[in-house]
């Protein structure tokens, strides 16, 4: 993400695609810092709040982080009938942590991040995305690499398991936790009836990348679904893929839904049984054949 000046003001100049740009208009850096894994920001962006910006993507905003996490954690977790166990890689902010929680069926949620500088800054200054989320008597944060922690993992050890990292195009080291070998190891910790979901980056921009993890995923789990939500921050609709050995999202209905987020004591945003439908007849967004290559 390179800063630049705009009548009078900072901005910040995020890649989109490798073609498209973003322009945000920066109120305050409050963190920059390059770490052994990674480099990251967290600033007020005008119009967005409070933000996270790791490796030059943007990762979450105050103003529409809901929209993006809701989406992710939800789908998955109430498709499986009896979330009690759930594995969380990557996730720094802790609200993909604080959405896990929600669920009351949850005994334990486990949060796996590389960075521990990360995670004490998001810590200090993310408290509106994690909401005290790391301190639950339910979550487990572990300091590792996410690679590394599911390979070691036991078998059968988790019902759900969530990957929120960066886009599998930011970086090599992160691209083999989008890897058919990664997945073969989580359908391992995962029970007989297990459910993953990851975020997926864009496929409209980023089709090749995309359509290879659809296709890892495809390789490893018998039920794939694809679906998609428009997050204002990043410029375009983020994508997600669940692999389920079981349960399929397309076989709940509206009132199913609501009924298993009202049982469990979940209180959403943006996500409810409408938005659950709305996932599984909107088609994602792929770019058309007949559009120019660049």
């Amino acid at each position: 993400m390179s800063q630049v000046s705009f009548i009078g003001r900072p901005i910040l100049l995020e890649p989109t695609s490798h073609y498209t740009v973003t322009l945000f208009i920066l109120k305050n850096v409050i963190v920059h810092r390059r770490t052994k894994y990674q480099e990251f920001i967290i600033a007020d962006l005008e119009g967005f709040g409070r933000s996270l910006i790791i490796d030059g993507y943007i990762q979450s905003s105050e103003a529409d982080e809901a929209i993006y996490h809701e989406s992710l954690v939800h789908p998955a977790m109430v498709t499986h009938p009896n979330p009690r166990r759930a594995l969380i890689i990557g996730g720094g902010e802790g609200a993909t942590l604080r959405e896990v929680l929600k669920h009351s069926s949850v005994e334990r949620a486990t949060m796996v991040d590389i960075d521990g500088e990360l995670i004490e800054a998001a810590v200090h200054h993310l408290e509106t995305m994690h909401k005290g989320s790391f301190f639950s008597k339910k979550a487990e944060v572990i300091i590792s690499d996410g690679y590394q922690y599911v390979f070691s993992a036991p078998k059968d050890s988790f019902d759900v398991v969530i990957i929120d990292l960066t886009d599998p195009y930011s970086s090599e080291q992160v691209k083999r936790l989008y890897s058919a070998g990664f997945y073969e190891e989580v359908s391992r910790v995962l029970s007989s009836d297990g459910i993953l979901v990851t975020q997926a980056g864009n496929a409209f921009f980023f089709p090749e990348e995309y359509t290879w993890i659809v296709d890892n995923l495809k390789a490893v789990f018998p039920i794939i679904f694809e679906y998609e939500a428009w997050i204002p921050v990043t410029g375009y609709s983020v994508s997600y893929v669940i692999g389920s050995k079981l349960h399929d999202p397309r076989d709940l209905s509206i009132e199913e839904v609501e009924r298993r987020l009202k049982n469990r004591g979940v209180s959403t945003n943006y996500y409810n049984g409408r938005a659950h439908l709305g996932f599984i007849y909107k088609p994602v967004t792929k770019p058309s054949a007949m559009m120019p290559k660049v």
